[in-house]
């Protein structure tokens, strides 16, 4: 049998400069349109603000406590709860009432009357619009902050035994999809003897089976996962009622109800589709396939469009579908790639044909990628600040690390492509050796009982495949292109594992909002006073003390500052010397040196103080208490 033509495909992919200058101009335009000016895109809702404050001392018990969030979430009943210093609840137990205005997301619960003077703790959590639960908690004042039982919590929202194995079924239900998906367009698009192949059977069987474990796995364990954190709770009616009300419920729901229908098209494509042997009914049924499969499988890639990242933010109508083309092209490649590779270790029949449609199939489908990867990171980081301090930015960088190299391994597969023959895959039997063996079938058939025909039939078989198997492992370009394709794999299981995890990851826009204590456009913080609590000890006789801070109104512009200095018996305690100053480390502004004015012992104040925009800005007050005994500290604060 002659040998094919070399691949011919696009050069890009052909040659190494073409390729890299490929990668460059892809590498530019992501990281250069992330610098681009655009509105706010929020995921992962954060709480901008609360009132009273974290760390806040109010000289009168407040009737409730409100929180402000970035972005619209869903609360339950005990979504908000305040303790006393002892532990008991101080609030009405009510479920939060919605004290949202406009753009301004804001919740509150009502407190007893009557509460008594002492430190009380604010515990929360909640679940983002885009389905990941968040949590937190944090402490204020009445009249004097006081001993507190309380412990906060250390575990997030999410977290613990139940949420590594949700986490598990996550990452599995990705990689079911890959493999069912790509598996499938490969046998359609790529290689139709394929679907008579029993380990492209498997690979495509066990792909929707992981796929519909893990649903059900996620179904079951959600309210666990973002409430009682209780694996017993799985199984409990009422939660799941709760679960099927939300929209990760509904989308995992309707995950289930498509891989009904994604069972129904396995069975035609490896039972029906298989058997058939006349071309023009067999090339009907190829299109229809394709189309009922390409339906399917865009369905259940908008459930994760419809209850993850896309779904909130900015841009939601184009973000959504461009989430969906995103996780058809990844599956397209990297499913795509586990098959051939399979393909390749696992079946003596697939030809250089086959390989070089899966090489176009795999260039259409990174085109693809570029594309919807640029704007979504555009959507989710949106500044270098974002991109480099940031986690989500950091696996971004990954994941666009990866692929450079998933291309350049790529690369070198082509070339193994360009050389591969059709002589290794199924050789010819010469026409005595044929004749021989079926003559030899036939005399053995006529003297053996049908049991000992069947065993020698299948022994035939074994020595068959045996021989295609060696001969094709002789064939060095068919070996080249195996471990070239291996290696391939390899780099793509870490890529899809850092793909599932941006998916729960903060984006990096939210994660510097909330950090800055600039809330997304979406929900402006209200702002309010600051008030901090900070002890010093500068090391001589009579210095320690404590610093207590009041900055009013607590927003950008004009403030009134007030400082009281209380000595270690609680007393105000007058020092030879106080200083202030404000950074916005973020931002690079500062320090703005404040030199307050003594009003009474133990008292200073400063007016017109200038915040010339929000965020976390750091406070250091430097303390004198002798000639030589002096002391800087510091503390952030949220102010704007």
């Amino acid at each position: 049998m002659s040998a094919t033509a070399p691949y011919t495909g696009p050069s890009l992919i052909r040659r190494p400069l073409a390729a890299a200058a490929l990668l460059a101009t892809l590498a530019a335009l992501v990281f250069g349109l992330l610098l681009a000016g655009a509105g706010p895109a929020s995921a992962h809702a954060a709480l901008t603000g609360s009132d009273p404050q974290d760390g806040a001392v109010v000289d009168t018990a407040p009737k409730e406590v409100t929180l402000s969030f970035s972005e619209a979430v869903s609360v339950g009943d005990d979504s908000i709860r305040v303790l006393d210093p002892s532990g008991k609840r101080a609030d009405t137990q009510a479920e939060p009432k919605d004290l949202s205005e406009g753009s301004t997301v804001r919740y509150g619960v009502a407190l007893h009357s009557g509460l008594p003077d002492g430190t009380y703790t604010v515990a929360w959590k909640a679940i983002s619009a885009d389905s990941h639960p968040v949590s937190g908690a944090f402490t204020f004042s009445i009249g004097a902050p006081s001993e507190t039982t309380v412990a906060l919590p250390s575990q997030e929202a999410g977290g613990g035994p139940v949420g590594v194995v949700y986490d598990i079924a996550r990452y599995t239900a990705y990689g079911g999809f890959v493999l069912l998906v790509g598996g499938s367009a490969f046998v359609l698009v790529c290689w139709r003897g394929g679907a008579t192949a029993l380990p492209m059977q498997r690979l495509v069987v066990r792909g929707w089976l992981a796929l519909t474990g893990a649903t059900l796995v996620m179904l079951l364990l959600r309210h666990p996962y973002t409430d009682s954190g209780k694996f017993t709770d799985a199984f409990d009616l009422a939660g799941l009622q709760s679960v099927l009300d939300t929209k990760p419920g509904a989308a995992l729901v309707s995950r289930l109800l498509l891989l009904g229908a994604a069972a129904l098209f396995i069975a035609v494509l490896f039972g029906t589709y298989a058997g058939r042997e006349d071309e023009r009914e067999k090339k009907d049924l190829t299109f229809g396939l394709a189309v009922g499969g390409g339906v399917v499988a865009t369905g259940i890639a908008a459930t994760w469009a419809m209850s993850e990242h896309a779904s909130t933010g900015i841009q939601t109508s184009i973000a959504m579908p461009v989430d969906v083309l995103h996780l058809l092209a990844v599956a397209a490649w990297l499913g795509g790639l586990a098959s051939l590779l399979v393909a390749l270790y696992r079946t003596p029949d697939i030809g250089s044909a086959a390989v070089r449609r899966f090489s176009a199939v795999a260039f259409g489908s990174v085109v693809v990628l570029a594309a919807t990867g640029i704007y979504q990171s555009w959507r989710q980081v949106g500044s270098w600040s974002a991109l480099t301090g940031t986690r989500y930015g950091q696996l971004l960088i990954l994941k666009v690390a990866l692929i450079a190299v998933l291309l350049a391994v790529a690369w070198f597969s082509r070339r193994w492509t360009g050389r591969l023959t059709d002589s290794a895959v199924a050789p010819e039997e010469a026409p005595g050796e044929e004749a021989e063996s079926g003559s030899a079938s036939e005399d053995a058939s006529a003297d053996v009982d049908p049991e000992r025909a069947a065993q020698l039939a299948r022994q035939r078989a074994a020595l068959t495949a045996t021989k295609k198997k060696r001969i094709r492992d002789a064939d060095p370009e068919r070996s080249g292109l195996r471990r070239s394709v291996l290696a391939e794999a390899a780099v793509a299981v870490v890529l899809l594992a850092v793909t599932t995890m941006l998916t729960s990851t903060e984006p990096g826009r939210t994660e510097e909002e909330a950090a800055n204590g600039t809330p997304s456009a979406s929900a402006p913080a209200a702002g309010g006073p600051v008030n901090l609590k900070m002890p010093f000890d500068t090391g001589g006789q009579n210095g320690k003390g404590t610093v207590r801070i009041d900055i009013e109104p607590g927003r950008t512009g004009s403030n009134d500052l007030h400082v009281w200095i209380d000595g270690s018996d609680g007393k105000p305690m007058d020092v030879p010397e106080l200083k202030l100053a404000l950074t916005l480390e973020s931002k690079d502004i500062g320090p703005l040196p404040v030199v307050p004015d003594r009003l009474a012992e133990g008292h200073w104040s400063a007016s017109a103080v200038q915040i010339p925009m929000a965020g976390d800005w750091k406070i250091d007050v430097t303390v004198r208490t002798s000639d030589i005994d002096q002391v800087t500290i510091d503390k952030n604060a949220k102010i704007g």
